[in-house]
């Protein structure tokens, strides 16, 4: 076991003295730096109840990373809510199969370019600098124990166990949530914006071909799911899929004893590079929401051609097992079973499987989401903005919805649903809208901060008459009337205005004021 991981497991004295030293460090980073900003938004309150300024759908890295932003912003009234437990957000310790992440590990994530905000900050301070250097990529579990420390320390408002049941649009312009709390009665909350930090899965779900239909529930799973690895000790399982999902749970499969495990790629071959990485850039970051359509479209719709490959330790990690089996430009043909036993067929042979699972990503089918089910239906998307070139028809962008500047949905149809304008989709359905900046390691501080400026801006547009009524009130002095005298001015008689003399003028006494410079050099 790697030093370091030893050291997480088995020493929390020195875990904690090392992050207390970190943690005094940040506070003084944000003091130097003047934040968090003062609150500044008005509450609110709509019969009685209070309003949120922001709730965020899911608190996993997305999540946290707009929370925190919004706070140091001075947007105070925010509450982020997710489904799972408390520190098992996000697919980190659940769907997440891979054994260490696929990202560089010097990335800083969602740091929000805070020095000792970051991932390697938090592991210097417990482990140190050799370990950091010795370190290849940042193991699973350590990531997700980083981001319960970065929730910790920006103590940031989470309810977990809660799920978002249904989010219903307004009359004016506000979003009321009903949450569906794991223990108790379901209630509801009306927030001023609302942000879907909702993940890969984002607006969609899992994405199954038509074929799985065929096979009972008990017999398949999609990579997402939660899977009993360990019931498929000495059974024979087949994974469809080739991307870097797909090797994880065949691997793990193997590593449960599984006695054969059939891999079943439709291309000819596995992608070998991947293609937005060699682009990867701080202009492909801030460039790509203002490409126009045409070339937004054929970004990505290249990148998806081509697909990503799957890291190559995860392809070693299953083919050093004698009994992983690959088999490339086999697309499945049929799938049904006789009784327990599964039976497929490809182009090249006929299989018998007792356990299917497919790796086959998702789907952008906001319709098919329950808790959407009144917005659906007047989202916009991009088939409705753009028809891009016979040769480029991809049906999964075409899905995508059609977001503003601000990652808000738009309407299909004008007036119909103004709450849409403050509802921000921050997931992985912004991809072609915004570019990769809602959901991915490499840049979710960029976007995190780019969507919380874009509420800040809005909040204080949605109040400006009551800031303009605050600044038409303000009324504490900066001069006291002593400071200054009037050269112009007729003299006064020093026998009538003794407090007028020039001695006794608190103006020119040195006593009274000690040197300083102007206020308008402070």
């Amino acid at each position: 076991m790697n030093a370091a991981l030893h050291a997480l497991t088995n020493s929390p004295e020195t875990d904690a003295v090392g992050l207390a030293a970190l943690e005094a460090r940040l506070r003084e980073d944000l003091a130097w730096l003047d934040l968090p900003a003062p609150a500044w938004v008005p509450p609110r309150q709509i019969d009685g109840r209070p309003v949120l300024d922001v709730a965020i759908i899911g608190a996993g890295m997305a999540g946290l990373a707009v929370a925190a932003e919004l706070r140091l912003l001075g947007v105070d009234n925010v509450q982020a809510f997710d489904a799972a437990p408390a520190g098992f957000e996000g697919p980190w310790l659940t769907n997440a199969r891979m054994l260490t992440l696929r990202s560089p590990k010097q990335l800083a994530g969602p740091a929000l370019r805070l020095p000792a905000l970051t991932f390697r900050a938090w592991y210097e301070a417990q482990f140190g600098r050799e370990e950091w250097e010795a370190l290849y990529k940042i193991p699973r579990e350590q990531w997700m124990a980083y981001l319960r420390w970065y929730r910790r320390a920006l103590d940031l408002p989470v309810r977990n166990d809660t799920r978002l049941a249904l989010l219903r649009p307004r009359a004016d312009g506000f979003s009321e949530l009903e949450l569906a709390p794991t223990r108790g009665a379901r209630e509801r909350v009306i927030a001023r914006h609302v942000v879907l930090a909702t993940g890969r899965e984002g607006t969609g779900g899992p994405a199954l071909p038509a074929l799985a239909r065929n096979l009972p529930a008990h017999l398949r799973a999609h990579s997402s799911d939660a899977i009993d690895f360990a019931a498929l000790h000495g059974k024979r399982v087949g994974v469809v899929g080739g991307g870097a999902s797909a090797f994880d749970n065949a691997a793990c499969a193997l590593e449960a004893g599984a006695e054969r495990v059939d891999l079943f790629v439709r291309r000819p071959t596995l992608p070998a590079i991947n293609k937005l990485t060699g682009i990867g850039s701080p202009g492909l970051v801030h460039g790509f929401a203002d490409l126009d359509d045409d070339w937004k479209w054929r970004f990505l719709h290249y990148a998806g051609q081509t697909q990503t490959p799957p890291p190559r330790d995860s392809v070693l990690r299953v083919s050093r097992h004698p009994q992983a089996h690959f088999h490339l430009s086999s697309p499945l043909e049929t799938l049904a079973s006789e009784g327990e036993t599964i039976i497929l067929s490809t182009p090249k042979c006929r299989h018998e499987l007792d356990y299917l699972i497919f790796a086959t990503g998702f789907h952008t089918h906001i319709d098919t989401r329950p808790e959407f089910a009144t917005i659906a239906p007047r989202v916009r998307r991009w088939r409705e903005r753009y028809a891009p070139p016979a040769a480029l028809a991809d049906e999964e962008l075409a899905n995508s919805p059609d977001l503003d500047r601000r990652f808000a949905f738009q309407e299909r149809e004008a007036g119909t649903c103004p709450a849409l304008a403050r509802i921000h989709c921050f997931n992985h359905a912004a991809s072609l809208s915004h570019g990769k900046v809602a959901g991915d390691i490499p840049a979710i501080s960029d976007g995190a901060q780019r969507l919380a400026r874009a509420i800040a801006s809005m909040l204080f547009d949605a109040d400006r008459e009551r800031h303009f009524a605050a600044l038409e009130a303000f009324d504490k002095p900066e001069l006291l009337g002593d400071e200054w005298t009037d050269a112009d001015a007729p003299a006064s008689s020093p026998a009538s205005s003794p407090a007028s003399s020039p001695a006794s003028s608190p103006a020119s006494s040195p006593a009274s004021h000690p040197a300083s410079p102007p206020a308008s050099l402070l």
